[in-house]
């Protein structure tokens, strides 16, 4: 049986997300609503109430007569990211490995199928935003109300940041891939076997292989990216 067609709504709010995510659309962009009503086809008030779930989401901030303005990445924002991560990261994988139900561990491997494809075939975008389902699916497997958003927010800038060092051109970025997709492969393990106290230290180790790497790029001297205006600059 065909899936049924996606709304307007629903193509307008995965390709914006898909978009901020791979920094297609930069952090700290206003959006203009007359654009984006005439690139999706949507009238103004739906895309009003598209941007209010958004900002829920921690996609963009909402600016009274500024509109929605995709969320900064400032060197404040970017301390907290550090400080969170360990934390979020390994709390989220404990609750996992405890209340994770068979049809989410399916789902889990289905992503890690879609992550091994994104490192072979050397998409950066691809692999940025396959990590990112794999990780989202722990947090759903997590099942708690209070992590959950924490961490919705934090893999919005690890992906991000990911756009800018995770380049399969970079020699240096192949043990590090596979190292990861090895990781991976762990979490499903001992998510499946109800280990919660080893998935929250892979966790924590996972963290520590792509932190050298982030840190090289928020640096003044390394710095890659935009990093956008503040919230109300």
């Amino acid at each position: 049986m065909d899936a049924p067609a996606k709304t307007k709504k629903t193509l307008c709010i995965e390709d914006l997300r898909r978009k901020i995510l791979t920094q297609e659309i930069e952090a700290g962009t206003y959006l203009d609503e007359t654009e984006l009503s005439e690139i999706y086809g949507m009238s103004r008030p739906p895309l009003r109430e598209l941007l209010r779930q958004m900002a829920g989401e921690g996609y963009v901030i909402l600016h009274e007569n500024r509109g929605a303005q995709v969320v900064p990445m400032t060197h404040k924002s970017l301390h907290n990211f550090f400080v969170a991560a360990p934390m979020i990261y390994a709390a989220t994988s404990h609750l996992a490995a405890e209340n994770a139900r068979p049809q989410q561990i399916e789902r889990l491997k289905q992503a890690q199928i879609a992550f091994r494809a994104a490192i072979r075939s050397g998409d950066a975008a691809e692999r940025a935003l396959t990590n990112e389902r794999f990780h989202a699916i722990i947090g759903e497997m997590s099942d708690n109300e209070y992590l959950l958003p924490s961490l919705r927010r934090l893999l919005i800038d690890h992906t991000r940041i990911g756009m800018t060092f995770y380049n399969p051109r970079r020699s240096n970025m192949a043990e590090p891939q596979a190292l990861a997709v090895e990781q991976h492969d762990a979490f499903i393990a001992l998510i499946e076997a109800g280990d919660a106290t080893g998935a929250a230290e892979l966790a924590v180790a996972h963290w520590e292989l792509s932190r050298a790497q982030i840190e090289s790029f928020v640096t003044p001297e390394a710095i890659r990216m935009p990093l956008g205006r503040a919230p109300g600059a």
